[in-house]
């Protein structure tokens, strides 16, 4: 059984930063994801919440992490399954009582059947109760009972601190893209003409699952007009010659999610409408990367890739307006035809992390030291599409990339560098197994 991914005293601080956040007298409770059926009586596989990981490093399920500050006095607690040797011979062995105490960044820890008993007694003793919602509604709903008062989000406090990540996470989060730039580089090579997309994921899964990592999220292989849905994920049809691939995949490593997409010729050339959508993207992307400054606006990486994008549709004689009106007044113009998403998102224990950032969510944070973003413009020409007028010879292409990037005082690192993106990088290497 493993233990925390890092030292106790990594999760000690941020248990110290929250509570130090929060007014005296209080409590955080936290439980666990609940198990999830995925038929009858099989199970998907189960995840913990990345919040739960965050403040303990605890994984198993049936758990719940509460936090105080009473009287001047702080306490972390678990209270998570006993072990029981008939339940561990079918699903395998767990921490338990003494485990947890001895081994987990806590005080103290208790059968998760005394829950509700402790609950009732600490209760007595508090003024202002944060439970994280949304997680175990069970478990909500009994809090919701117990407590008269009103129920606080601690979410905000919490993301602020996640927003920025420490040198070990950043470690972590290291790892995991070095494997996902491994897995496509082993995916560009062994692809042909007529390989289905099921061909291309296995790969890549088959090298994420050699390194001890799991999907941060379902891969997107999208070949010829499929590569125009953002989010396909059928990953069923066979991709003719002459056809894009596009390849949205990335890996977890202890929680943490690198987030990658590349777009490469399954014959191993681009033909000329190809090269010259796919050389726009990639110019967009490398003037966001060079945004990506810390103290930039977080909105800078879009706007400096919709600016390239925007010129580059114009030129291109794919849009036939002026290059302001391709741009638009807040970046709404008629490239937003072909480039409909935002530029990037945070990255952490979730793949699209807490912080803000989205596009059609609230605004954005100023970029600062620590923050690790993906990086991800993309051009996309349905030719399913009866709402947009393109030139015949881009219809069926979609093309994005992205990166992870960490952004430091002196500048942008990409932690992904190590998976290629230039045409020539690319036409090399595809094929080059078979």
């Amino acid at each position: 059984m493993k233990g925390t991914v890092f030292g106790h005293s990594e999760y000690q601080k941020r248990q110290e930063e929250l509570l130090d956040k929060l007014p005296m007298n209080s409590i955080v409770i936290l439980p666990n994801n609940v198990p999830s059926i995925r038929s009858n009586d099989t199970k998907y596989p189960y995840r913990a919440n990345s919040y739960l990981m965050y403040l303990s490093g605890w994984e198993e399920p049936d758990s719940t992490l509460v936090l105080t500050k009473i009287s001047g006095h702080t306490n972390v607690t678990l209270f998570v399954k006993p072990r029981n040797t008939e339940s561990e011979i079918w699903e395998g062995r767990i921490v338990g009582i003494e485990g947890a105490q001895n081994g987990w960044p806590i005080n103290q820890a208790f059968p998760n059947t005394d829950f509700e008993l402790v609950m009732k007694k600490t209760f007595k003793k508090i003024s202002n109760l944060y439970f994280f919602k949304g997680i175990n509604l069970g478990m909500e709903a009994l809090v919701s009972n117990l407590w008269e008062g009103e129920i606080l989000d601690p979410t905000p406090h919490v993301d602020k601190m996640r927003t920025i990540k420490s040198a070990a996470e950043i470690e972590v989060m290291k790892s995991a893209a070095s494997i996902a730039s491994e897995a496509h580089i082993s995916a560009m090579a062994i692809t042909k003409p007529n390989i289905g997309e099921w061909e291309i994921q296995a790969s890549i899964e088959n090298h994420f699952t050699l390194n001890r990592s799991v999907n941060s999220y379902n891969p997107i292989v999208g070949g010829g007009d499929n590569a125009t849905i953002l989010h396909y994920n059928s990953n069923s049809v066979r991709i003719e010659d002459n056809e894009l691939v596009l390849v949205d995949a990335g890996c977890e490593v202890s929680g943490y999610a690198s987030d990658i997409t590349r777009t490469w010729p399954v014959n191993g050339k681009f033909t000329k409408p190809q090269r010259e959508i796919y050389e726009l993207v990639l110019e967009a992307q490398n003037s966001a990367i060079g945004a990506c400054q810390s103290g930039s606006k977080w909105d800078s990486m879009h706007r400096a890739a919709s600016e390239v994008i925007s010129r580059g549709l114009v030129d291109l004689g794919i849009l036939k307006c002026s290059q302001q009106e391709a741009l638009g007044t807040n970046l709404d113009g008629e490239f937003r035809k072909f480039f409909m998403h935002g530029t990037g998102h945070m990255l952490g224990l979730d793949v699209h992390d807490v912080g803000g950032g989205r596009q059609g969510g609230k605004a954005g944070p100023v970029l600062s030291p620590g923050m690790i973003v993906t990086v991800e413009p993309g051009l996309y020409f349905a030719s399913w599409r009866e709402d947009i007028d393109i030139p015949k010879k881009y219809s069926g292409i979609g093309v994005r990339i992205e990166d992870d990037v960490l952004i430091t005082e002196s500048g942008p690192i990409v932690l992904t560098d190590g998976c290629p993106k230039t045409i020539d990088e690319i036409e090399s290497i595809v094929g080059s197994a078979l």
